[in-house]
């Protein structure tokens, strides 16, 4: 690779980082989304990529080495077109992921963060994809694709080394290529923000079941007032409020419990911290185990 853009690609690469520059008070608070934007031309942060993002923000190359070094999302080496990332966190390595981890890296023949010699997938094992509710799950450049097997992630890798288009069980309708990606990553939008199912069933579910039964988030009960944890200034932050009978003693966080109790309205959990809703069972008000009848066992 050369060590200096082409013409073409040097002015629309410092189009594009003016613009994103200009978004900024502090040049220098630009520059995780401009190695985004060099990853974009190049499929990974190489050193013509450094040295542009340096000149820019007036950084040193050094500097700007140990931000692209330290997140996981900037490649030091090129990338495949598609990044296929297996979640073998907790729940979905209790759910098969491990297995599905093992399968497509025989399949393909390569390891976490080495990429096919056709240059289309690099493979990661990815510590956690944010979607345990549907374990496992399996991303492409960073699209859901849910409740995975070991044959239905080969039969992905497959579609993609063949150059078939493969759509996501969420979000995009399909899924965009690495360089893609990375142009919106670096903060210019490709239209598809709105494309798809943004959740589904299983993550709406608690929402659900929440409006069925009217629940609603717990408000605060005094922490904004003079005495409270978050309003208190003088003999509340560090005084009579937030450390003594307001946040943490008789004030704000045990606000009208007893009341609230005897009325059933009773939030469920240490006032602020779950969801305020009028008491179901003995259990939910009692600080003590209570004798479930129906069962013959404690709650």
């Amino acid at each position: 690779m050369s060590e200096t853009f082409t013409p073409e690609a040097d002015a629309r690469l410092r189009a594009d980082a003016a613009e994103v520059i200009a978004r900024y008070p502090d040049p220098r608070s630009a520059l995780l989304p401009l190695l985004h934007l060099v990853q974009s031309e190049d499929g990974y942060v190489a050193a013509r990529g450094i040295t542009l993002c340096a000149e820019l923000l007036g950084l040193s190359r050094a500097e700007v080495s140990a931000v692209a070094t330290f997140y996981s999302q900037y490649k030091r080496h090129p990338n495949g077109e598609y990044t296929v990332g297996v979640c073998t966190n907790a729940l979905c390595a209790v759910m098969g992921g491990d297995l599905i981890w093992d399968k497509v890296s025989e399949h393909l023949g390569i390891g976490h963060d080495e990429t096919t010699a056709d240059g289309r997938i690099t493979l990661e094992r990815v510590e956690c994809n944010a979607a345990c509710d549907y374990a496992p799950v399996v991303m492409v450049n960073w699209e859901f694709f849910d409740n995975q097997t070991p044959t239905s992630t080969i039969d992905l890798v497959d579609q993609i080394t063949a150059g078939r288009p493969v759509h996501p069980t969420r979000g995009a309708g399909t899924v965009a290529t690495f360089k893609e990606v990375e142009h919106v990553l670096a903060g210019f939008e490709d239209g598809r923000a709105d494309e798809g199912v943004g959740a589904g069933e299983a993550s709406l579910l608690g929402l659900r079941i929440a409006r069925e039964n009217g629940w609603a988030a717990a408000r605060d009960q005094g922490a904004t007032g003079d005495q409270g944890a978050t309003g208190a200034t003088g003999d509340g932050a560090t005084g009579d409020g937030a450390t003594g009978d307001g946040a943490t003693g008789d004030g704000a966080s045990r606000a009208d419990v007893a009341g609230a109790t005897a009325a059933g309205t009773a939030p469920v959990g240490d006032v602020h911290s779950s969801a305020e809703r009028k008491p179901t069972t003995a259990s939910d008000v009692s600080a003590e185990p209570v004798e479930d009848e129906s069962k013959g066992n404690v709650q």
